[in-house]
This record gives C-alpha cells, structure tokens and sequence, in this order.
C-alpha cells in the first residue's frame, strides 16, 4: 500500500546516503520526491532514474545551502517544480537532511569552519522552513536529521555537534508554532551510518568492530534504518508524534 500517495516531498541532500535512501523510501510509498544536491547533478539525477526505475515519481534540484541565498532560492526551486505536480501545489513533507561535518578538534577550529559548519547545518534549515510556510500543507510533515551526539558526550567533533543541538531546539519550538495547522515537526538522531562520509575509516575490520560494539544491536546502522524512521514519521501513523527528538542509534552508549 503506498501510504504517501500524491503527497509532495522535499529532501535535502538526497543525492547519496541517508537522504537518498529517504528519498527512495518516500517515492516507494508514493510520493512525489523532489531530490536536492548541492554539488553533484550526475548523482542525484541517478536517484531519480532509480525512483522512476520502480516506478515512483521524482525530479532533481540543485542548490547550494552554504548561503542563505541558496537556501532561499532551493524553495523557489520546489514551488516551480514539484509543487505542480501535484494536485494541490502545496509541499506535503520536508526533510531537512543535508549537513556537513567536520574532523577538527575544539582547538584546531577555525571561525571559517564553525560559519561554514552553522551556515549548511542550521541556517540553510531554518530559511528553507521559513520559505517554505505558505506552501506547507495543513496537516504536513517536518523532519530534521538531525545526531546522537546531541545526547552522548562526544567533543572530538565539538562544532559539528553544536549546529546538532541547535536543530533540535529549532525542531522543539517550531513543533509548537506549527502545531495549530496540524504539522508535525521531529528530528531523527541517527548515530553511526555506513555511508560514503565514514567509508574511508569504518571499511575496515577494525573501524567494523569499533562501531558496532557502541551498538547495544551490534550491528553497523544502515541509511535504510534511518529511512524507515523517517517514513513513520511523516505518514498517518506518525500523525500524534511531534516536538520530539527520536533516537535512531541502534541504542549507542546506552
């Protein structure tokens, strides 16, 4: 049963990893997906065929979110776009997933790299659902992804950590302000996920074993764990779920 269908949905970075594998889990339960890249058209546009592969619907829009501008501008975008394509023109779902990371300590981090850092992961959100308000249907779908290192002590990667706290205090309150209008509004908190981000140190057998002993399951979390989350989230069983932070680690550092 596609319980999303003729339902609109943005996701952010949803050329690779988590966002892809969101995207191609809205499409399959009917949705319009509009995939967002920042820097990699070939990618996203491979989503897309993938998602029609299977018969769902999607088409690919590019922004860069490293600008409030770009921000903006991604919304635009969408209402020109995918909004169409739907009966209603109004956006449905928004999945806030795209963000950056960093691997430098507290000391070692720039003021360049802390902008960079709070410019993708917290203000490219924040405008982007501020652009986006008079399209959100009523009864519409927020998700923002959002870590598990905002519940764990984790400073090696301090500033990252701080724009997670942030979306979840963004998440909290403007869970509240949309709650009228019938939107719910939750961050999914994700711990260790084998994507192309970690490949490089987690493709190992040791980074294997490191990664899956902080899992009370044992186990590596795959985009599709985080996918499935997401997809409960914004469909009718979701419907009295909001202003909530849920973790999706696999039960790390419990």
């Amino acid at each position: 049963m596609q319980r999303l269908a003729g339902k609109t949905a943005l996701v952010t970075g949803a050329s690779r990893g988590i966002g892809r594998s969101i995207a191609m889990r809205l499409a399959a339960d009917g949705a319009i997906v509009a995939v967002h890249y920042g820097s990699s058209a070939a990618a996203a546009n491979e989503v897309v065929r993938a998602i029609e592969a299977q018969g769902g619907r999607a088409i690919a829009i590019g922004a860069r979110l490293d600008t409030t501008t770009g921000a903006m501008g991604l919304m635009k975008a969408a209402q020109s776009s995918l909004l169409p394509l739907a009966g209603s023109g109004k956006l449905d779902i928004l999945i806030n997933n795209a963000g950056i990371g960093t691997s430098s300590a507290f000391e070692a981090t720039t003021e360049e790299e802390l902008d960079r850092l709070l410019a993708v992961n917290v203000k490219a959100p924040f405008f982007l659902v501020q652009q986006a308000l008079p399209f959100l249907n009523e009864g519409g779908r927020i998700v923002n992804i959002s870590s598990g290192v905002t519940r764990i002590a984790y400073p090696h990667i301090m500033a990252y950590n701080v724009t997670k706290g942030a979306i979840n205090t963004f998440t909290l309150h403007l869970a509240q302000l949309l709650g009228p209008r019938g939107i719910t509004v939750n961050a999914v908190l994700p711990g260790i996920v084998d994507t192309d981000a970690n490949a490089s140190w987690l493709h190992t057998p040791e980074g294997q074993a490191h990664a899956s002993s902080m899992s009370a399951l044992g186990r590596v979390g795959q985009p599709s764990d985080i996918a499935d989350v997401v997809a409960f989230l914004v469909s009718a069983d979701g419907r009295w779920v909001t202003g909530q932070m849920v973790d999706a680690t696999g039960g790390s550092h419990l």
